[in-house]
């Protein structure tokens, strides 16, 4: 079968919820893609930043193969043999007390929401069913009902309603704003630390420090999205730590499982997650052997080969070299460690036909809101491969 025959099966027979770019990929090593044609690709997405690792990376796979051999799934009626070494692990890396495990980032979300509410009620003393979380324009937290009821792309909204009250949106980035968006009411304030779909927007310097300090002073949770910004993306564990902040609740997915599988958790200390009882909240695949081992190996690997570190400096060099090329097209270059955006101006023709233009150089990226190219390559990359992508890059952003 050939490159048209693969998407063919996909339009017939798939439905049509994502429109991606038309190359079909069969291999993946590193930081380096194969399609079915045998033609090799540097990955600049990371399926998301969920491949911070790099694909299939050996250590992980190993711990895959190995668990998947013994034992893949026992529900949480009962104990297996890895989940609490996959428990103590993470928090000793994190500096939280507790972890609830799930399967994807948005059931991550869901459940950092239902935490925070049950703990305004049973420690807060709020009257019941009266929360309010606090989130931001252009957030992405997610797709399901609830998620999309505070998001503000149509898109993902326009036929999905009615949706879940008990959230107040405001300006991303607005002090005053946020101040007088707090009531007797608000229990948290979820944030994104960058926001990665809405294009990498960075929040001004100081903004998480105000958020922390503001939910301290009057009471409520700060909630980390970090399913996209954290485990190294941004050259610090969590995105969060640039500003020196401490959320109450983090929230992770994407490369807690290094792209093996689906593992998101939700961080806290015990004054919070501790709240939760038995049969009140829980994933029939949330915990198991088989995520708790492969998430185990992908922290790991992680610190072991300095893969945070590594983002930090390359993600740095890779910025700068971005931002020297001359083009004519380019609004703005911006973002943190490994986690890029090149904002274009708005006559420039879309950024989907820029992306289409790296993938003739072999380089996949991926437009987001329309004007932006996101540049988020695996944590292993190095300035030599980096050089080899803005040599192919640089003839793109001056296309005509």
């Amino acid at each position: 079968m050939q490159t048209q025959d693969y998407i063919d099966l996909e339009e017939q027979y798939g439905a049509h919820n994502y429109h991606p770019l038309d190359v079909v990929l069969t291999r993946g090593e590193g930081v380096w893609v194969y399609d079915v044609e045998s033609n090799r690709y540097f990955d600049c997405l990371s399926a998301y930043s969920a491949l911070n690792q790099g694909h299939v990376h050996p250590k992980i796979l190993a711990a895959m193969l190995e668990q998947a051999g013994r034992i893949t799934l026992t529900s949480r009626a009962f104990r297996n043999d890895q989940l609490g070494l996959f428990y103590k692990e993470l928090c000793e890396l994190s500096g939280y007390e507790m972890a609830l495990p799930m399967n994807t980032g948005a059931e991550a979300v869901e459940t950092a929401i239902k935490v925070a509410r049950k703990w305004a009620y049973r420690v807060k003393g709020l009257k019941r069913y009266k929360a309010e979380i606090i989130t931001f324009n252009g957030n992405f937290h997610g797709r399901t009902v609830t998620i999309v009821s505070f998001s503000n792309e149509e898109l993902y909204r326009e036929d999905f309603g009615p949706f879940t009250p008990g959230f107040t949106r405001i300006p991303y980035g607005d002090p005053q704003a946020l101040i007088e968006a707090i009531n007797v009411n608000t229990i948290a304030v979820l944030i994104e630390p960058i926001q990665g779909e809405a294009g990498v927007i960075m929040p001004p310097a100081g903004f998480l420090k105000t958020v922390r300090d503001a939910c301290t002073r009057y009471g409520v949770l700060m909630i980390a999205d970090e399913i996209q910004t954290g485990l190294g993306r941004t050259g610090k564990l969590f995105a969060c730590q640039h500003e020196g902040v401490r959320p109450d609740l983090v929230i992770l997915g994407k490369a807690l499982s290094g792209g093996f599988y689906p593992v998101s958790a939700v961080l806290g200390d015990r004054n919070i997650m501790g709240l939760l009882r038995p049969g009140e909240h829980g994933s029939t695949f949330g915990g198991n052997p088989l995520a708790a081992a492969v998430a185990r190996a992908s922290l790991r690997v992680l610190v072991e080969e300095n893969m945070i570190q590594n983002a930090a400096e390359v993600g740095q060099y890779f910025i700068e070299q971005l931002a020297e090329i001359p083009s004519p097209y380019v609004k703005e270059v911006r973002g943190k460690g490994l986690l890029i955006g090149v904002e274009l101006k708005v006559g420039a023709g879309g950024a989907r036909r820029f992306c289409k233009a790296l993938m003739a150089q072999k380089i996949l990226a991926k437009d987001t809101h329309e004007h932006v190219i996101r540049f988020a390559p695996p944590l292993i990359t190095d300035k030599a491969t980096v050089d080899w992508a803005i040599e192919r890059i640089r003839p793109v952003l001056n296309m005509g």
